[in-house]
């Protein structure tokens, strides 16, 4: 994110001019500041799976919080990572090494409505996803 043009961030009319594009094998997040970037790996949950992204304690030592909403049962695609860096110092996140890990909650039924149920605004990302409200 850059506030270069002084634009409000606003979930439910997101100015893309708020963001830069960054495609490098690492990324500089400044002091304070955010920062949204795209899994390797593509995900498909089963019905009867619930999961729960945790950020790894690595850089949440050095600062740096990683936030991913859950995967509802039958939703896919890439997942954008959200990276807030709290500190007063610019921090550096490192493209295709382990941020996060992903619990996979079992089900012994089936949910009653899915993500894809309810076409979800985010089901088969495939990249870095802004907001959409």
């Amino acid at each position: 994110f850059t506030n270069i043009n002084s634009t409000i961030v606003d979930p439910k009319n997101f100015d893309t001019r708020n963001f830069v594009t960054v495609e490098d094998d690492f990324c500089i997040i400044p002091p304070n500041s955010f920062a949204l970037a795209r899994t390797v790996e593509y995900f498909r949950i089963p019905r009867n799976v619930l999961t729960v992204c945790l950020g790894k304690s690595t850089y949440a030592r050095c600062g740096i919080i990683v936030n991913v909403t859950p995967f509802e049962p039958e939703w896919e695609g890439y997942v954008t990572l959200e990276f807030s860096n709290t500190t007063p110092l610019p921090a550096k996140i490192y493209a295709n090494e382990g941020v996060a890990q992903v619990l996979f909650f079992e089900s012994d039924e089936e949910c009653a409505t899915s993500y894809k149920d309810r076409a979800g605004k985010y089901m088969g990302q495939t990249g870095v996803t802004l907001p959409k409200a």
